[in-house]
């Protein structure tokens, strides 16, 4: 039998090496048992970052409402009835978010601002847009964090969060919670577009109206690119003067090319002048 002052050295020692034993180094997160979380390499660390706010409300049980999620401030809101599901009944009593209510949650914890606030078309033609993927090009240049979008040129109806390993989270509809499914390619996906959360650069305005669309070319003949729903943030690389346009009581010629659109827009519906100030000639 050891005598208590052996037994009490043993204990000392013993702490000592637990003290002094190099810390182990810890293992990347692994998914919740809701298999959320980031499953390829790759994104940048805000991307992982708007994974991880978003994984926890999946965590949570967070409800999906219709218009959760876009109150004054980033974060579940009870949401509204949306009269033509009648699966929304519910959805005034719960905490929720619909897809861009956690789309714009997701990155506002990311990258510490409500940088995304808006719907679906808003986020996706983002001007904070660091590329864009075309349906056709499917899962495969894509990155954890990426917002995979939904719907027509005309519109996007809904958007999710791509986690890698061809899965997305989203916040899909009434009567469900926020859920981590596979990519629906095909049918009416739309695109991709990976967001970069630092300082917007170049001439941002704001454009006003509702449906107006973006065009191939400056002329209202020109094909159609997307329309905006309503009051859209964009960035304006270069103007120039072309076809003269009448609308809701104004006459201009000049047109602004508008990057993230790859499309041209008459500067009639921009906030501004009729030439736009600071903005140079398109070469």
């Amino acid at each position: 039998m050891l005598r208590r002052t052996g037994i009490i050295g043993t204990l000392i020692g013993l702490l000592t090496l637990l003290l002094w034993a190099p810390a182990a180094v810890a293992a990347p997160a692994a998914p919740a048992a809701s298999g959320c979380g980031v499953l390829a390499s790759g994104g940048s660390a805000a991307a992982e970052r708007a994974i991880a706010a978003a994984c926890a409300q999946v965590d949570a049980g967070t409800w999906y409402t219709w218009g959760g999620g876009h109150g004054a401030q980033p974060g579940a809101t009870y949401g509204q009835v949306d009269p033509t599901d009648p699966a929304s009944a519910h959805d005034p009593e719960r905490l929720g978010f619909d897809c861009s209510g956690l789309v714009r949650y997701a990155y506002a914890q990311a990258a510490g601002s409500d940088i995304l606030n808006g719907d679906a078309g808003q986020q996706y033609y983002t001007v904070r847009a660091a590329a864009r993927f075309t349906a056709d090009q499917g899962t495969a240049p894509l990155l954890p964090g990426d917002l995979l979008a939904y719907g027509t040129s005309a519109d996007l109806h809904h958007i999710a969060i791509y986690l890698g390993a061809g899965k997305m989270v989203e916040a899909k509809q009434s009567g469900t919670h926020l859920m981590v499914s596979d990519v629906r390619l095909g049918g009416d996906y739309f695109g991709a577009v990976r967001v970069d959360t630092g300082a917007v650069t170049g001439h941002v305005f704001k454009t006003w109206g509702t449906g107006v669309w973006t065009k191939k070319a400056p002329s209202v003949g020109a094909g159609r690119v997307y329309a905006f729903p309503g009051p859209t943030t964009i960035r304006v690389e270069c103007q120039k003067h072309a076809e003269v346009v009448t609308s809701d009581g104004y006459t201009n010629d000049a047109w602004a090319y508008l990057p993230d659109y790859k499309a041209w827009m008459t500067n009639i519906y921009i906030q501004g002048p009729a030439w736009l100030d600071g903005v140079p000639t398109c070469a």
